[in-house]
């Protein structure tokens, strides 16, 4: 797989089944966040709204949710069914994605970031003479 350098290129490097899979869970974060921006992050989608709010990643046998540990926590009966980590769940590829549990999740995610103060913007370093 070549490094991705937005959505499109990440997702076209999957099988047309899986794409089909990342292109709903994009739509469904989308609907849920709709002032959010997208962008790579550790080599998968990221979604960012007042830091990072959601990542995904696509593997052999599974798509990878990425909500950070509150986010799992909040959720973590509904989880329960799926295999997942501190702050991961792995939703099988051969199994309907829960589009409905994403989405709660995510606006879960949304209002938590929107609670903390906006990350301040980077200085540019002037160059020295």
């Amino acid at each position: 797989m070549n490094k991705p350098t937005d959505f499109s290129n990440y997702i076209a490097d999957f099988s047309p089944e899986t794409q089909e899979l990342l292109i709903q869970i994009r739509e469904t974060i989308r609907k849920a966040a709709p002032n959010a921006s997208e962008t790579i992050s550790y080599g998968m989608p990221t979604f960012t709204l007042n830091g990072n709010l959601v990542h995904f990643a696509a593997f052999k046998n599974h798509i990878g949710f990425y909500p950070v540990p509150s986010g799992i926590e909040a959720f973590k009966e509904e989880l329960s069914k799926f295999k997942g980590a501190k702050g991961s769940v792995q939703f099988p590829l051969d199994q309907p994605m829960p589009l409905d549990l994403i989405t709660r999740i995510v606006e879960f995610r949304v209002a938590e970031n929107l609670k903390k103060p906006a990350p301040k913007a980077r200085k540019k370093v002037q160059p020295t003479e």
